[in-house]
């Protein structure tokens, strides 16, 4: 007797899960040359008939794009399964001898679907990482390895499942917890509109790439240079506060690796986790990571640039914002550089911005000393906006310490304590007027 096929709501995904149980148990019985029972095979196509039903629902028409095929959607599903039927991940595993993962391999989707040699082209191209489906952010894997595990990404189980898009740390990255406000930032008004004007790639990309058919493009990308204190880390917080997305600060030690092909897997790891989601990565002092290729002489040096052309091919395709800081802008890739949407240099600050900085680092219910001026200290030595809050924090200390008002002879010793921090000889004299301030013995 014919199976007949059930019905089920339009937001019901459990004949998906059955339908690749049925599958995943025909496999394993196949593999091991048993018979399938005719009950079993009728009762799979049923499923399939009610699966390609419910894929016209909105559930799945509002994930899956015009142009995507069937294919796409049994690829989507095969990867989601053990996260909605833990039952599935246990499964691949049996089906994939060997590994830990509950995920299915590109290699165990391509043997569960019986793919012929032309699907399993298309197979290839949809799960490349340049891929629509690795685009999309909806599927995250190892590069191109046949048998590497699949993962579901954020927005695929949020949209499918129901779940929350809280983004763990991306693999090689620490959240930063700075909480920051454009009134906070001190820079020149010309410096501020480019910041602002990065903010307009990362909300106005559906109206200037979907509506009006600009060219899509990776990132944005963003280069913060300038001295160390100038502001670069504290403008990529407010640029995060703005949007309302956590900032992640790319570890660079943590991703490069003296071992040929680590570097790339980690950044591969990195930017599949992040691909898509709204979040900020930031590469803090990245001259370490994006050094100019330089000329080959030996074998590390052929990898040491492959390692820069992958890291280039991969911020290009990655989807979502990205940050770079350097000190040494001449120290960068020429061919990085031309793939930034905006650069931005941080200037150090002139007397004008250095007062309004002491202004806003001094604790704001201190008691301050009739002698404390802002534009006093902003003329008398040149501190960058680093070393000014830092400074201003350590004088609060002293005079907390102390047990009176914080006044000049506190805010001399944390100066000349700020400057001396970069190990050189710190005299009187580079205090300027605030000098006079230093007690004897000191310099």
């Amino acid at each position: 007797m014919t199976v007949a096929a059930p019905t089920f709501a339009a937001t019901d995904l459990s004949p998906e899960w059955r339908r690749l149980e049925l599958l995943a148990r025909h496999l394993a019985a196949e593999r091991q040359g048993q018979p399938v029972p005719q009950t079993f095979l009728e009762e799979l196509a049923a499923l399939q008939k009610v699966v390609l039903g419910l894929r016209q629902g909105p559930l799945w028409q509002d994930l899956l794009a015009p142009e995507w095929d069937a294919l796409a959607a049994d690829v989507l599903a095969c990867v989601l399964a053990p996260e909605a039927e833990p039952r599935l991940g246990w499964l691949y595993q049996q089906l994939q001898a060997g590994t830990a993962q509950p995920y299915p391999s590109p290699a165990l989707i391509q043997e569960l679907l019986a793919l012929d040699a032309g699907e399993t082209a298309r197979l290839r191209h949809l799960l490349a990482e340049d891929g629509p489906l690795r685009r999309a952010g909806l599927i995250l894997g190892e590069g191109g390895d046949p048998f590497q595990p699949l993962r579901p990404g954020a927005d695929l189980m949020a949209r499918l499942l129901g779940r929350s898009c809280t983004p763990a740390f991306p693999p090689g990255a620490v959240r930063v917890p700075l909480r920051a406000s454009w009134a906070e930032l001190v820079l020149p008004a010309d410096r501020l509109a480019a910041l602002q004007e990065f903010l307009y790639w990362i909300r106005h990309r559906e109206v200037v790439v979907e509506q009006w058919g600009g060219r899509e493009l990776g990132g944005p990308v963003a280069l913060f240079t300038g001295p160390s204190g100038t502001g670069k880390t504290f403008a990529a917080a407010v640029l995060a506060s703005d949007l309302g997305w956590p900032l992640y600060r790319v570890d660079l030690g943590g991703l490069v690796s003296k071992y040929v092909g680590e570097t790339e897997k980690n950044l591969n790891r990195l930017f599949d986790a992040a691909h898509g989601r709204e979040m900020i990565l930031l590469f803090d002092e990245a001259d370490a990571l994006f050094a100019k290729r330089g000329e080959v002489k030996e074998a590390r040096d052929r990898y040491a640039n492959m390692e820069v052309s992958h890291l280039l091919a991969r911020i290009e395709a990655h989807r979502g914002p990205v940050i770079l800081t350097s000190n040494l802008r001449q120290h960068l890739d020429p061919a990085f550089t031309r793939r930034f949407q905006v650069v931005v240099d941080f200037p150090r600050p002139d007397a004008g911005a250095r007062a309004e900085l002491w202004r806003r680092a001094l604790p704001p219910r201190a008691p301050l000393s009739d002698e404390v001026d802002p534009d006093f200290l902003g003329r008398a030595v040149s501190l960058t906006g680093g070393a000014i809050r830092n400074a201003a924090l350590h004088a609060a200390y002293l005079a907390a310490a102390g047990g009176r008002p914080l006044g000049l002879r506190e805010l001399a010793l944390a100066v000349w304590r700020e400057l001396g921090k970069d190990g050189r000889e710190v005299g009187r004299a580079d205090l300027g007027r605030l000098g006079d301030w230093l007690r004897e013995g000191l310099a």
